[in-house]
């Protein structure tokens, strides 16, 4: 986890919910089937700032020559965030929040892959932990790239995955941008028993080109 998301609420919605000036090329919505090295809408702050923009999912390190050089980072561990050198100093000093309105996991019976839709269960939007990297490539592009944080998984979800992306309520985002001084480390904890609602979804998700609301309908 997470390796796939849905974001289906209105840009304008958004950036009036973070308090944050939106850019002009936000990626479109509504997008149920949001896959890595794709661009996400993004809540940033800077000097105090908060700003709501597009970074590609897939943190690219600064001593790639290429995106494809290493492994896809689309993930980063709580556990290990302050100490892997690809996420070290994001971690210090460049958080971020990823919107979604769910994510989807998977069980496996027998050799069929089922997917799960995942939500907050009181219906508000699901808010994830992140760290960016500002990227130059060999000629000159740069290239903003984000690795959602992660941590075990909570009680409402530990029988579908052993990992859950840290979700954060709104209490807690100024602490994550950096807004409110030090400590965020203490916000990557599991999600508590009552936060995410799950249901059974359609296989059809599996296939990552597949689009439309059908694929967030409970069966």
């Amino acid at each position: 986890m997470c390796g796939r998301f849905a974001i289906t609420l209105p840009d304008d919605a958004m950036a009036q919910l973070f308090g944050a000036a939106p850019a002009n090329d936000l990626p479109p919505v509504p997008r149920y089937n949001v896959c890595p090295t794709q661009p996400v809408a993004t809540v940033i702050s800077r000097q105090g700032t908060r700003h709501y923009g597009p970074m590609r999912w897939g943190l690219i390190p600064r001593w790639y020559k290429h995106p494809t050089d290493g492994p896809l980072l689309f993930n980063a561990r709580a556990e290990t965030l302050a100490t892997k050198p690809a996420f070290a100093e994001a971690a210090r000093q460049r958080r971020c929040l990823i919107p979604a309105s769910g994510f989807y996991e998977w069980t496996k019976e027998g050799e069929n892959r089922l997917p799960w839709y995942i939500t907050r269960a009181d219906g508000e939007p699901l808010v994830m932990a992140g760290v960016w990297q500002s990227w130059q490539g060999p000629e000159g592009a740069r290239v903003a790239s984000l690795a959602i944080v992660t941590c075990a998984a909570g009680p409402d979800i530990a029988h579908l995955h052993d990992r859950s992306p840290v979700i954060l309520p709104p209490d807690d985002w100024a602490l994550w941008l950096g807004e409110a001084g030090h400590g965020a480390a203490r916000l990557m904890q599991s999600p508590g028993a009552g936060t995410l609602h799950s249901h059974r979804v359609d296989p059809a998700v599996n296939a990552n080109r597949a689009e439309g609301a059908a694929l967030i309908a409970p069966i």
